[in-house]
């Protein structure tokens, strides 16, 4: 009996430490700010008219959805630090560019569609004074919110949305 109290006990031990170690050896994310996010195509939104968005403030993922729920596609994104994207339901804005830099932000970003008047946006990694993409910046993507509250993108990922989500497209932002 004793026997097998000490097997069990270092069963338990073996499966804990396997699973501690899997989960802090877990490599972080890392996403190329210059390759889409994922290895296929882009959903072809005529086959979608009524696709939606969701943001996931808590995986730091915009996921394109059908109107059926189904995952067409995942994107990285980074969202605002300190709860700065507000979570609800917003429609995309007629409110879109190739670029945009903010002198006192120091910062601007390349793609952009607005979801929420001209202060909420989703747009490339950032970019300085020179449009140079920050690369710091990008790091975060996947991992972390970094932004005052919009949501960045790869930039592939934010030309593609810049390009075909159309004006009035649901974004529904989750925690």
């Amino acid at each position: 009996m004793r026997f097998i109290k000490r097997l069990l006990a270092f069963a338990i031990a073996v499966v804990t430490t396997c699973c501690f170690t899997t989960a802090v050896n877990a490599k972080p994310v890392h996403v190329d700010y210059l390759k889409p996010s994922e290895n296929k195509p882009y959903p072809n939104v005529q086959q979608y008219p009524q696709m939606w968005v969701h943001v996931d403030i808590k995986r730091q993922r915009v996921y394109l959805m059908s109107h059926q729920n189904k995952k067409l596609y995942t994107m990285y994104c980074s969202t605002g630090k300190h709860n700065a994207t507000p979570t609800g339901t917003y429609h995309i804005e007629d409110i879109r560019g190739e670029h945009f830099y903010s002198s006192a932000e120091k910062c601007g970003g390349n793609y952009y569609v607005a979801w929420k008047g001209n202060d909420y946006l989703f747009h490339s990694t950032p970019v300085d004074a020179h449009n140079h993409y920050i690369k710091k910046e990008a790091s975060y993507l996947g991992r972390k919110p970094a932004s005052h509250g919009c949501v960045r993108l790869t930039v592939p990922d934010a030309k593609w949305f810049y390009q075909n989500i159309p004006t009035g497209t649901t974004v529904v932002i989750t925690k």
